[in-house]
């Protein structure tokens, strides 16, 4: 038995997997948080394979480079920051984001996700404001790198982490808000088979104005056996066989 074994014996991290998220995340999977820390399966659709596995101090670089490439964009949608774009995007602010996105999955408020495609980081996907109990429930929030938009990238991104949401987390339903402009964001909800309930007045501060979201839903009895296998069958997306 080896060294680092020994020490995974001792901290508790019995199982095969449960090892190998230990060594690669330093985050012991526990029943008191299920779905954290988590990898999904991989999905194939026209802009790569994608898959999510949790963030990490590494995606620092690729981050600061995409999310400044997207300013414009992603200014436009995202809650206004206190500092400049430039300020808020380097690597040691996402050192800092790190940090403060495993201390919410250690309390089992959040479950934080990078979206890979080909291997390589595109983006995020949080699922968060998790609650268990009579409300069951959380929000699902989402941005993807602008090079792989249109081609499928982001519906198999959110649609990983709705089931990750209903099937390893547990809750029974998924949120998202959304701009009324944002029709593209709109689409790809709609894609994973979310539905519109209303609209929430000025209720989230966006660039710098109070602004209207638009409220999307998803409940686990609308998708028995999860959003994928319904994704996959409808010529979206292709599983590994």
């Amino acid at each position: 038995m080896g060294v680092l074994t020994r020490l995974l014996d001792r901290v508790g991290v019995g199982s095969v997997k449960d090892r190998d998220l230990y060594r690669r995340y330093g985050v012991k999977p526990s029943s008191a948080h299920p779905g954290w820390p988590e990898e999904t399966q991989v999905l194939h659709v026209p802009g790569g394979a994608v898959r999510l596995r949790p963030v990490v101090k590494d995606d620092g670089p690729e981050w600061a480079r995409l999310r400044r490439n997207d300013e414009a964009t992603l200014r436009a949608v995202e809650p206004t920051a206190n500092e400049s774009w430039d300020e808020v995007h380097t690597v040691p602010s996402w050192l800092s984001v790190v940090g403060s996105l495993y201390e919410s999955a250690a309390r089992g408020a959040s479950v934080p996700f990078a979206v890979e495609c080909d291997g390589n980081f595109a983006g995020q996907v949080t699922i968060g404001g998790i609650q268990h109990g009579s409300l069951s429930t959380c929000w699902i929030g989402y941005w993807i790198a602008s090079p792989l938009w249109g081609r499928g990238v982001g519906t198999a991104a959110v649609a990983l982490g709705v089931d990750a949401a209903m099937m390893s987390v547990g809750v029974h339903r998924v949120e998202a808000t959304v701009l009324p402009r944002n029709v593209a964001s709109i689409g790809v909800l709609e894609n994973v088979g979310f539905h519109y309930e209303g609209k929430l007045v000025r209720s989230i501060n966006i660039d710098g104005q109070w602004r209207d979201h638009f409220l999307y839903a998803l409940t686990s009895e609308e998708c028995p056996g999860g959003v994928v296998p319904r994704l996959e069958s409808s010529g979206r997306c292709r599983r590994d066989s």
